[in-house]
């Protein structure tokens, strides 16, 4: 829990300064996640193709894929419970639309960057998991102990925990990092457009919304607090990313129905935009079916289902802020 709190105060007082050293210190957390991976990927290439073969008797190699069971050794529902830990692994991606207020040449930049998106997941996540189960075959992964972790161990590097403790901790300096600008930023914007206080609107000497930043830095320390409420490091693990799971869905639902109705209204506009999104209004259809769909598999799964039981309660507060709130200042 000390390390939790150190971390967000750390976090904070980064945010506190410029928005320049948020983009510095966001780009050396990131930095140390891909070197390692692409450290892991090289690694491991090797220990398969030179036919390396573990302490356990196992050779490493690319048919490890498709024996032990097959694509599916535990049924297809096995398949379906991995879309709460993979959908959680796309939290963020919305972040590309909100910095763009701040980036230079948008137009340019913010299609390079979400068409940058498949090809780091192809290179980050899925090549990253066929190169760990190359090289361990997934019955035969502990998972107590860190795959990557094992990986480099198996290679004879001795420090290998201690390395992947530290690229562990500055990928989460790295989302939080992330997580605390961006929803900082939503606050203030919320607050000038009347729909959060006035406080949360204000910017101080370096032109950094402070206020907004306290408010999500308590809100990271009540997560923080979970830990005490719920000491099943797993279980609470399962809890927080479910929970983020469908609160973002729920995320990108509006922004796929803003969209919608900006498609609707501003038919002009949506005509002049050099950046279209694929399909229009069939894949935003497409993408609604696929996250409810998503919503009901979580309900398939006794740890995720506890989340999904939870979730209204954040509903319910957000109801109570807009009758509360939002509209009697508006009227």
């Amino acid at each position: 829990v000390l390390i939790s709190v150190a971390s967000i105060l750390f976090i904070t007082c980064l945010n506190l300064a410029t928005v320049k050293l948020f983009g510095e210190m966001e780009f050396w957390f990131a930095m140390v996640k891909i070197v390692a991976i692409i450290v892991l990927i090289a690694v491991g290439g090797w220990m398969i193709f030179t036919g390396f073969t573990s302490t356990a008797g196992e050779v490493a190699s690319f048919g490890h894929l498709w024996s032990h069971g097959g694509m599916f050794p535990t049924g297809f529902t096995g398949f379906l419970a991995g879309f709460q830990i993979a959908i959680f692994a796309f939290v963020g991606v919305e972040l590309v639309g909100t910095t763009a207020a701040e980036t230079k040449d948008p137009e340019k930049n913010l299609p390079k960057a979400v068409n940058s998106i498949p090809i780091r997941i192809i290179i980050f996540y899925v090549l990253a998991l066929v190169i760990v189960m190359s090289v361990t075959p997934w019955n035969k992964i502990d998972p107590s102990i860190s795959p990557f972790v094992n990986l480099f161990s198996q290679a004879g590097i001795a420090a290998a925990a201690i390395i992947m403790n530290f690229v562990v901790l500055s990928s989460v300096m790295s989302s939080m990092n992330s997580g605390v600008f961006s929803t900082s930023r939503m606050l203030f914007g919320l607050s000038r457009e009347n729909q959060a206080p006035d406080a949360l609107g204000k910017l101080n000497k370096r032109a950094v919304p402070a206020n907004a930043l306290y408010f999500s830095t308590v809100c990271l320390l009540l997560g923080a607090a979970l830990q005490y409420f719920v000491p099943n490091t797993v279980l609470a693990f399962t809890l927080a990313t479910t929970l983020s799971t469908i609160l973002f869905i729920c995320v990108w639902l509006m922004i796929i129905w803003s969209y919608v109705v900006y498609y609707r209204t501003r038919p002009e506009l949506h005509a002049k935009s050099t950046f279209k999104l694929p399909g229009g209004l069939f894949t935003c259809a497409v993408v609604v079916v696929f996250f409810i769909g998503t919503i009901g598999i979580l309900a398939l799964e006794e740890d995720t289902r506890k989340a999904l039981m939870v979730s209204p309660i954040w509903f319910i507060i957000l109801i109570i802020g807009y009758f509360g709130f939002y509209k009697p200042r508006n009227k």
